[in-house]
């Protein structure tokens, strides 16, 4: 038997996995995994995220987002140099989390943009969809079957305070 990746494509880091694996050549046979299955945050749970919380938690999107530019990007293509590495792969699959809930991550960041645009050639536009597909379709997702929700509640209001 190959390699086995066992892989939940929500996830950012299993996605720079897989970007890398395809990318390369290298054989595997996917094994999905559902890290979250029945567990989705609070509007998930039919909750809203408080206002403060969402206004922070943007604040320190927009401040990463300055600093991805200014430390790493600097006047370079990619995140570590003038070639594409994991690090550009891992950085990109954590940007398309916000993304895929209508934050609109490159839009005022010319810099930003054109770095996404040079990762997303560099990996294939077909790779770099099918790879992030699971995480752009998390808003179709059906709701929770109401006993798992009541039984993961106070976990995850936990994680929200």
């Amino acid at each position: 038997m190959g390699l086995e990746l066992y892989l939940d494509l929500l996830s950012q880091p299993c996605r720079a996995v897989y970007i890398f694996a395809k990318k390369n050549g290298i054989p595997f046979e996917l094994r999905p995994v559902e890290l979250l299955k029945g567990m989705m945050f609070p509007v998930f749970l039919g909750e809203q995220v408080p206002p403060e919380t969402l206004a922070s938690t943007l604040a320190e999107l927009d401040r990463c987002l300055q600093l991805l530019e200014d430390k790493f990007l600097k006047d370079q293509d990619f995140v570590a140099g003038p070639h594409i590495s994991v690090a550009d792969l891992v950085a990109i699959t954590e940007l398309m989390h916000p993304v895929s809930a209508g934050c609109q991550v490159f839009k005022s960041r010319p810099k930003l943009a054109a770095w996404r645009q040079r990762v997303e050639a560099e990996v294939g536009k077909d790779l770099f969809q099918e790879a992030h597909a699971a995480v752009m379709k998390v808003k179709d997702l059906p709701p929770a079957d109401p006993a798992i929700k009541e039984k993961l509640k106070p976990s995850v209001q936990g994680l929200l305070q």
